[in-house]
């Protein structure tokens, strides 16, 4: 069954004193390719949660937030850089009596000089650390899994349907390309009665040759078969258990070269606009595989 390449999960999890909280959205992408924003200290984890998301994902850009709360009580959350304190207090206390200055150094003007209170750098437990962040991890990571299979089902519906409205038009083209070989045969003796007199006698097995020769240049049974073919297996790769969007791809661009041969030869008009409106219809079925794994 194919799957989306679009997709958000969430989750949180508290271990111990520690609760994570993760993020995981993703999007289209020629390859895998993932991005980790994390606080600093949990970066020693990046390559531990690389190998949790390729388990499970193949393609696609994936990014990954992680967040930390720290919920012990009696934990410091800021501390005091006292040589920093005690520096700028000295520097105050010398241009008040340098400038003779009779006011009071107060707790705010030293606090003005910035990053005397700061918050405090903790000593994490990686191992607390890493529990609480793994199982939120996986758990964030199936869940995108579930997510991308179900918007997979609904594109497997609309591709599906898609596939069947010209496989309809193709049913059409191949009923309307039998009358083209008439078509350009009547043209061309309307075209040779208009260039010779009427006491002209036309050669019948010229007419003839000519007219197999427009009818060989003018016939699309190949392409009307390969293209039955590219139904098939365009169906066949959306019920296969792989997700195959690059195979899809490929096929796509296979679809427009036969249309684009079948456009170049057709003998009257309908049968032009429904090349054009097929080749429409593929773009929007191109948009749609470029969001499949």
């Amino acid at each position: 069954m194919i799957k989306s390449m679009t997709a958000f999960s969430q989750v949180s999890n508290t271990f111990d004193t520690i609760t994570a909280d993760v993020t995981i959205r993703s999007y289209n992408s020629r390859h895998l390719d993932i991005s980790f924003f994390c606080p600093e200290y949990c970066q020693v984890f990046e390559e531990d949660i690389k190998k949790i998301i390729t388990r499970i994902h193949d393609r696609g850009r994936i990014e990954i937030k992680l967040f930390i709360q720290e919920n012990a009580k009696d934990q410091e959350l800021f501390e005091v850089d006292e040589e920093k304190a005690a520096s700028y207090y000295h520097a105050l206390k010398k241009i008040k009596e340098d400038l003779n200055l009779t006011i009071d150094i107060s707790m705010s003007d030293i606090l003005s000089a910035g990053n005397v209170v700061v918050a405090s750098k903790r000593q994490w437990d990686l191992k607390n650390l890493w529990n609480a962040i793994a199982p939120c991890l996986e758990t964030a990571s199936i869940n995108l899994g579930i997510m991308r299979k179900a918007e997979g089902k609904n594109l497997y519906s609309d591709l599906s349907a898609r596939m069947d409205y010209i496989e309809d038009n193709l049913k059409q083209i191949e009923k309307d390309a039998a009358k083209i070989p008439l078509i350009y045969k009547k043209r061309l003796m309307e075209r040779i009665s208009f260039l010779t007199s009427d006491t002209e006698k036309l050669d019948p097995v010229r007419i003839a040759q000519e007219t197999a020769i427009i009818a060989d240049k003018s016939d699309v049974s190949e392409e009307i078969v390969r293209l039955y073919s590219h139904i098939k297996q365009f169906r066949q790769i959306l019920d296969s258990d792989d997700s195959e969007g690059r195979k899809l791809n490929f096929l796509i661009q296979e679809f427009n070269r036969e249309f684009n041969t079948i456009g170049s030869k057709a003998g009257k008009a309908s049968l032009s606009h429904i090349v054009v409106d097929l080749k429409s219809e593929l773009e929007k079925i191109r948009e749609q595989v470029q969001n499949i794994e």
